[in-house]
Order: structure tokens, then sequence, then C-alpha cells
């Protein structure tokens, strides 16, 4: 089994590649003079779409379902396979390069599929909600392996628990929440979501972000 989410993508990149926009939504309501939201996606493989085409991932599905909402929204790709927090941490200052209005922050997959400290990784997404305080942040967070034993498990999610109580900042428990438990949902490596799982967590997610977006006002 893989010890990262994403380590062993085959076709997809394997490091990051800097493509910056990545879609822009022009579904055209609001103010004629508006531009798009920029929101930035800072993540792993899961965010990344590991695995599976470019248009089944989480990026191209969750623009798809923003404008079938009928929103003006410009995903930055801020996603990397195999990441962890402090991998996110280390090009977060580049990411924040785009500008972006707003957020999703999904990390943390890997520091659990490696066992790494719990408390490195609170600083590490500390570190990054700090430099993202002045924007409207979704934060999602993640569960470790049981393997890992129970005083693993609850630190890591204590974790999130505890970032979860900064002013501001939305919060939701389990990115893969309704998936990881569903062999039907999930490809053969027993970690990524397939398609029909992307399009459940963003079918999850969707009323969550919209309310990300209404925290935002742009020209």
């Amino acid at each position: 089994m893989p010890n990262s989410y994403g380590a062993r993508a085959a076709g997809n990149r394997s490091g990051w590649t800097r493509r910056g926009v990545f879609v822009a939504i022009a579904a055209l309501l609001g103010g004629a003079g508006s531009r798009p939201i920029r929101l930035l996606t800072l993540g792993d493989s899961l965010t990344a779409g590991y695995g599976l085409p470019h248009e089944q991932g989480f990026e191209a599905r969750l623009a798809a379902a923003l404008a079938g909402a009928g929103r003006q929204v410009t995903i930055l790709d801020g996603g990397v396979s195999g990441d962890t927090s402090a991998g996110g941490l280390a090009r977060l200052d580049w990411v924040m390069a785009d500008k972006p209005d707003a957020a999703i922050v999904e990390l943390g997959a890997n520091d659990g599929l490696r066992a790494l400290s719990p408390e490195e990784m609170e600083k590490n997404l500390t570190a990054i909600l700090d430099r993202l305080a002045g924007i409207p942040v979704l934060l999602s967070g993640m569960e470790a392996p049981p393997n890992l034993g129970r005083d693993y498990t609850e630190a890591f999610r204590a974790v999130f628990t505890r970032l979860s109580s900064r002013p501001g900042i939305l919060f939701d428990a389990f990115f893969l929440e309704g998936v990881a438990a569903h062999p039907e949902l999930i490809q053969a490596d027993g970690l990524h979501p397939n398609a029909i799982g992307v399009q459940r967590i963003v079918d999850r997610l969707l009323p969550m972000v919209l309310r990300l977006l209404d925290k935002v006002s742009v020209p």
C-alpha cells in the first residue's frame, strides 16, 4: 500500500508544476463589472485528482458544481500529489502570488499515512491559516489511519478540532466523509476516491463552499 496519497501517481504530477488559473467559470450572474472570485484549493492528491482524468478530479467537478449554482469563480490549482502539511506550507507564498480571494485547505492525509508528528502538523497548518488570515478559509479535516493506534488517532483528530475554533474558519471535519468507508467509491489503491466518490465529496461540500464564497466581496 502506498505510504502517501498520490505517491505512486502514474501520469499525474509528482511535483507541483505551476498551472496558475486552471479553470474559469463564466456564469455571469451579478453585476457585469464584477470579476470572478479567485478560489485557491491548497491540498494533496485528493484535490489534485490522483488517478482520474482531469475532468473527473475534485477541482474540475467543483468548478462544474459552482457553475451550476450560478457562481462566477476562478479556481487556483494548489493540489500536489503526495504533499504533507509541511509541503503545503513550503509553497504557500508561491500560490499566494495569484492573490486568492478565498481558500480551501485540505492537508494532513499524508502526515497520517507517514505517521508524522501531529504536533508538527498542527504547527504547519497553523502557519498556513495565519498566512491566509486575510481571506475566508474552509478547512477540511482528515482522519488518521486506524492502525496507528488510539493515542495517535486522538491526537491527530484533536489538531483539527483545535484549528476549527479559529475565528472566521469554516470547518469540515473529514474530507472523505461518506466515501472512505465505501469500497465502491474508492479506487483500486484503497485510498483515493474514484469519479463517483469525487462527485459525492463535491456534492457534500458544495453548500459549505457557497457559504465560503458568500464571505467574499470582489470589485
